[in-house]
């Protein structure tokens, strides 16, 4: 027992501890004394923290509301009591001590998933998206859910709630600059994506972190996630699963999907790297199994729905679906600015799939402007899908950054936009200005940037297509033909039972309190905790274990590109016969895109009016609205927005001056129709800069230096932008015969763009 008892082996021999001596009397077997030892400290102690893992899965289950939301929270509205109810319900977190909100800045209503997981996930700790909104003065709520749906809940009817729940956050902030902005993790992404189409005036800014809405698209060789529907013959399964669930489907079944996409981690490296690391990694690994072995229940019609009409169909962005009223889901008609939030490291939504809906969707980055809309994008390099969420460097960089500069988002003329982030340093220039540590630009794109990050070809997208009808073949067999059956066999009692016994929950029911073979740990640990011997770093034997580790996950990983590789082969080899396509109705020789939604009549007649409104318009607005064309027609030849010039801006607002000070949303509104004069007609639209100012020259003066301001927050202007400004300053001091052409690069002109459409 004296040697079990040595707290470590580093010392030399010549050491007057006696325990030591003992240890470097077994002499050349000393190091794998020292490695026995310590393996088998580290195993009892990595089967205690299995028992505390089960422990806590069981505490969880017997909670009204589980969640792993790190905030105190009061309940704002409940979804059982609506009269179409359900089981989710928004939640006013409340501040930590020490942490002030502003409650005239504009609310943030976070989404989580309901994936298969507890909600709070977008508040799993301080460094999250809620901690970081907090930090920059917003409140904040969440919409969460309980383990099981209500009886004959919809997915429209979630939706319904929502827009309830957002409803009741704008009135709770009628003094707010701004209607909420909604953060939507994953499956709740493309959720609010779908009630912001058809309840536009509900929302602020979106943002949309790690969720797919262009299911089909991927890159050859690396997303083979979205084969499986096809490969398994459709949504078939999905229906018999719900009926062995007797009407509601277990979320751990998706939670299996995602486990089983990377078999290297699931299998071997999430438990060994704390077997390995046994005495700092426990809290870690139980915080992240408070979220990961939580599993909820969908109904039957929600998931069908989910599977038949996006994850197989892809209909959202083709916009074949249609609510209860028969009104189509047309994400066109979103008027919020997007914030889509993704990353080259997430094998669940790859950049392709979080994306791709945008060159689906729009013709053209002009179809984007036509359409008034302001998509914004980033793409992480490696965190993975789980990270988007809960990493707290994403949190620090990406979600600092969104908070800080919502309101910017906010404003940004409609268009394609990058956003980047730069470490603010010694050479930043005005780092006063700045916000955090980093300094976010938002740079223009075009749909080719989106393209280039990977996507589908035509040949490929008839192979979906194919598996789609195959997919629609297969379930209506089975309704016909199976489902009485199993329907008929099935009861809520087996049910459960299955439940319980499903792969996923059987380690937590095993590894636990509950199994009385595991009550003999907790004494062990405590002794050995207390004589705890950890082996040097430099044993051979640790240094053969490592090793060894290694080899195992290059096995696995071998197994699953091999798998994957395999998968891809058979899903384009079946689904791209030609036969096989001509028969479930598939052209396989055309060469007209699928799944793009059709051109909208309504919005033709809304181009034509508005064009006429704006040119209407073009010499109306007074020194507020030459101002802000003068700051449009300069700052845009940089192709970027940086923070410090939006910065200069809020802070002149809040000042008295000689313009009336504008609201955010007027200012918004001002900024789009200048942006969009400039882009019908630039000449006209300058030359009308004159006549709209007053003849107070102090009062020109005045607004000429806050341009000039603003547009050297980020650094000197030189080049064209100088010869832009230097023909705004002719313009604010001299009559219209300044207006000339001179030294002027033109920009791409959207005039004919809109013309062409409206007609």
């Amino acid at each position: 027992m004296s040697e079990l008892q040595t707290p470590s082996v580093s010392k030399s021999p010549s050491s007057s501890n006696a325990a030591d001596i003992s240890i470097y009397s077994y002499g050349p077997f000393a190091p794998a004394f020292e490695y026995a030892v310590d393996a088998a400290q580290r195993s009892i102690l990595f089967w205690d923290v299995m028992r505390e893992r089960g422990n806590q899965y069981h505490a969880h289950l017997v909670e009204t509301a589980p969640n792993v939301l790190d905030y105190r929270f009061e309940v704002v509205i409940d979804g059982r009591m609506l009269p179409r109810p359900v089981n989710y319900g928004l939640v006013r977190i409340i501040p930590p001590e020490g942490v002030e909100v502003d409650t005239a800045r504009r609310p943030f209503v976070i989404v989580d998933p309901r994936a298969g997981h507890w909600p709070g996930i977008g508040g799993f700790k301080a460094d999250s998206e809620i901690g970081v909104a907090m930090k920059a003065g917003h409140p904040c709520y969440l919409i969460g859910f309980l383990p099981n749906p209500m009886p004959g809940q919809t997915l429209e009817d979630v939706g319904r709630a929502e827009a309830v729940f957002l409803e009741k956050v704008i009135a709770l902030h009628p003094q707010a600059e701004g209607k909420p902005c909604v953060i939507g993790n994953c499956q709740a992404g493309w959720a609010i994506m779908m009630l912001a189409s058809v309840r536009p005036e509900l929302f602020g800014p979106l943002i949309i972190a790690g969720s797919p809405l262009s299911y089909w698209d991927g890159v050859h060789g690396r997303n083979p996630m979205r084969y499986s529907g096809g490969l398994l013959g459709g949504s078939w399964l999905t229906a018999l699963t719900s009926d062995l669930g007797a009407g509601k489907f277990d979320g751990a079944w998706l939670v299996q999907n995602f486990e089983n996409l990377n078999p290297a981690n699931t299998l071997w490296t999430k438990q060994y790297n704390l077997y390995s690391k046994i005495d700092t990694e426990a809290l870690r690994y139980l915080g992240f199994e408070r979220y990961w072995g939580g599993h909820v229940n969908l109904n039957a019609e929600e998931i069908q729905f989910i599977v038949d009409q996006l994850f197989v169909g892809n209909n959202l962005v083709a916009g074949k679906i249609q609510t209860s009223d028969g009104e189509p889901l047309d994400l066109r008609k979103v008027r919020s600015p997007i914030v889509v939030f993704c990353s080259e490291g997430d094998n669940i939504t790859p950049p392709p799939e979080a994306l791709g809906w945008i060159p689906r969707l729009y013709e053209s980055v002009d179809d984007i402007r036509s359409h008034e809309q302001t998509i914004v994008y980033s793409v992480h390099q490696k965190v993975g899908h789980l990270g988007i969420f809960v990493s707290g460097g994403v949190a620090q960089k990406e979600y600092t950054e969104f908070s800080n500069n919502i309101d910017l988002i906010d404003v940004l003329p409609p268009g394609l936009y990058e956003a980047t982030f730069e470490r603010k340093g010694g050479d930043t220039v005005n780092p006063d200005l700045v916000g955090g540590e980093w300094v976010m630009r938002c740079e223009e794109r075009t749909l080719d940037d989106i393209r280039a990050l990977g996507g589908n070809d035509q040949a490929d997208d008839r192979c979906f297509a194919a598996a789609a009808e195959f997919s629609q073949i297969n379930l209506a067999l089975y309704r016909a033909f199976t489902q009485p059956f199993v329907r008929a066999l099935t009861n809520p009692p087996m049910a459960e039972c299955m439940q319980r016994l499903h792969p996923i929950r059987v380690p937590y029911e095993l590894f636990s309190d509950a199994n009385p073979m595991m009550a003999m740990l907790k004494p062990m640990t405590d002794w050995l905790r207390e004589h705890r011997s950890p082996v040097s770093p430099d044993n051979p034997f640790l240094v053969w274990q490592q090793n060894i580790s290694k080899q195992i996950i290059a096995a696995l990983d071998a197994w699953r590109d091999w798998r994957d590789h395999f998968a891809e082969q058979a899903f384009f080899a079946i689904y791209g016969l030609p036969a096989l396509q001509a028969a479930l109705g598939i052209d396989p020789t055309s060469t007209q895109p699928l799944r793009r939604p059709a051109k909208d009549s309504w919005h033709r007649e809304l181009l034509r009016t508005r064009l006429a409104e704006l040119k209407a318009r073009m010499a109306v607005g007074g020194l507020n609205a030459a101002t802000v064309r003068a700051l449009v027609y300069v700052g845009r030849y940089r192709g970027a927005i940086d923070e410090r010039g939006f910065e200069i801006v809020r802070r002149l607002r809040s000042e008295p001056s000689i313009a009336p000070r504008l609201s955010l949303a007027e200012f918004k509104a001002l900024l789009r129709e200048q942006f969009y004069l400039l882009l019908i007609d630039q000449e006209a639209a300058l030359a009308a800069i004159p006549k709209m100012m007053p003849d107070d020259a102090a009062a020109r003066q005045q607004m000429l230096d806050l341009i000039k301001r603003v547009l050297t927050a980020c650094g000197r202007l030189d080049g064209e932008d100088q010869a832009r400004l230097a023909r705004i300053t002719r313009l604010f001091e001299s009559d219209a015969s300044a207006a000339g052409p001179e030294n002027v690069i033109a920009l791409s002109p959207m005039k004919a763009e809109i013309q062409s459409k409206a007609s």
